[in-house]
């Protein structure tokens, strides 16, 4: 199956701006699934830890090549993997979830948030 361009166009506000985002993750979880069926991989809701699994291995892959200083391809292949893993363990988890929308949504939500927000850049307190 030939994998076929369709973006998916999302908009949301930030700063009073509108921001457009083209997405296709969708296409990339129906594109995912044949090739879990073609090749006979894990395909049911039980399997989703070994997947979330899987996907951390590549992100320690990709880690390790990078820290070795493997060429660029080599990290996006093993970032690619990852990528893979957790499009494939959302199409089982939340199938009903478009992610296209999902992450424009969040995107538009982290920007939303101050700058440096997170666990390393909160001030301590006494």
């Amino acid at each position: 199956m030939a994998f076929k361009k369709r973006l998916y166009s999302s908009a949301y506000k930030f700063k009073g701006q509108e921001v457009s985002v083209k997405l296709h993750l969708e296409e990339m979880k129906r594109e995912i699934e044949a090739l879990v069926v073609a090749k006979g991989f894990y395909n049911k809701p039980e399997d989703i830890p070994k997947k979330l699994l899987f996907a951390f291995i590549e992100l320690g892959e990709a880690s390790d090549a990078w820290k070795k200083g493997h060429p660029e391809e080599k990290i996006a292949e093993e970032l690619i993997d990852v990528m893979f893993y957790i499009l494939d363990a959302s199409r089982l988890a939340c199938p009903s979830i478009d992610m296209d929308e999902a992450f424009a949504k969040k995107l538009a939500k982290n920007l939303g948030r101050p700058r440096q927000y997170g666990e390393g850049h909160r001030s301590k307190r006494s």
